[in-house]
């Protein structure tokens, strides 16, 4: 059976949230998984690669190879926590939504929220982001259980 690809998708910017991505995808990849972490595999201005190049070309750089890869994905893992989710990480979610449904692609969309402040009255998410998901798991132990065997 071939590797299933994930594409890791959240929060990315405090020392916080690159150290608890990082963990989680030295677990999945442990599992087997091969990850697609932007901060680590991505287009990311501390490369020296792509540090030299100007701002509009390196975010355009960004976006085409996150776009790829979230296409190439098996599964797409939004980290949801904070206030509201990344709104980077939205825009990834229906890119992947929309391929999962117009090109019938078999992929699962995955959500992962630790995080117990809500945006809306008895609802953690919005209903258009909430109803992407195959599965939500509340803890990290339960989204790796379901990983096993998805």
């Amino acid at each position: 059976m071939p590797m299933k690809q994930i594409y890791f998708a959240g929060l990315l910017f405090s020392q916080a949230e690159k150290e608890f991505n990082l963990d989680l995808t030295h677990k999945l990849e442990s599992l087997g998984f091969k990850v697609f972490l932007p901060q680590r595999d991505g287009v990311e201005k501390n490369k020296t690669f792509y540090s030299k190049m100007p701002k509009e070309k390196r975010r355009k750089l960004m976006f085409e190879l996150d776009l790829e890869k979230i296409k190439e994905s098996d599964v797409f893992l939004f980290i949801l926590d904070g206030r509201v989710p990344d709104e980077g990480a939205c825009f990834e979610l229906g890119i992947a939504y929309q391929q999962k449904i117009n090109q019938k692609k078999k992929r699962l969309i995955i959500g992962l929220q630790t995080d117990i402040r809500a945006a809306f009255l008895d609802a953690k998410l919005n209903p258009m982001i909430r109803c992407c998901f195959d599965y939500l798991a509340e803890n990290e132990k339960d989204l790796i259980d379901f990983l096993r065997v998805a």
